[in-house]
């Protein structure tokens, strides 16, 4: 179980993004609900996941989503990461020794932490799991007042659970 569940604040934080931008957690949260999803770039589940959290990201551009990948690798390699995987939202550093990670007592990753605009999570998952994507999705829309497609698309292959 991870140190932040759903109900707690979430710790806040603030970290550069691959392109040297810094991004606080405290001004996110202050625009709408933020998707934190922590990751390593040679994880196969974090791959696999990716690509379906850049497709709820586009989904809800318009309505200002705000979806932050937060990796324990180098910028290099993360920004390698998204290129192969086509993710286009913020991607931040979280450097040794890991602080962010920690104050969230990230265990596997990917972990998800669905964080509201009153700084409490909503929701919290690891690795992939389809029921909880889909419920990051349609919680993240209501958030936003949005309607948007499905996620997942008629005759794509979708593992109820992948391991992270």
């Amino acid at each position: 179980m991870p140190a932040v569940f759903p109900g707690k604040t979430a710790p806040v934080f603030e970290l550069s993004t691959i392109t040297g931008e810094r991004l606080s957690l405290a001004q996110g949260v202050g625009r709408g609900p933020v998707l934190l999803a922590f990751f390593k770039v040679s994880c196969p589940t974090c791959q696999f996941t990716f690509p379906f959290l850049d497709r709820l990201y586009i989904q809800l551009q318009k309505q200002n989503v705000q979806i932050w990948g937060i990796v324990q690798d180098n910028a290099k390699d993360a920004a390698q990461f998204a290129a192969k995987f086509g993710v286009t939202f913020p991607i931040l550093i979280d450097d040794s020794p890991y602080k962010v990670s920690r104050e969230y007592g990230i265990s596997h990753v990917p972990s998800l932490f669905l964080v509201n605009s009153d700084g409490q999570v909503e929701i919290f998952s690891d690795g992939f799991s389809k029921a909880d994507i889909l419920n990051i999705h349609r919680s993240m829309a209501q958030l936003l007042s949005a309607t948007p497609p499905t996620l997942f698309l008629a005759g794509e292959k979708i593992p109820d659970f992948k391991p992270g």
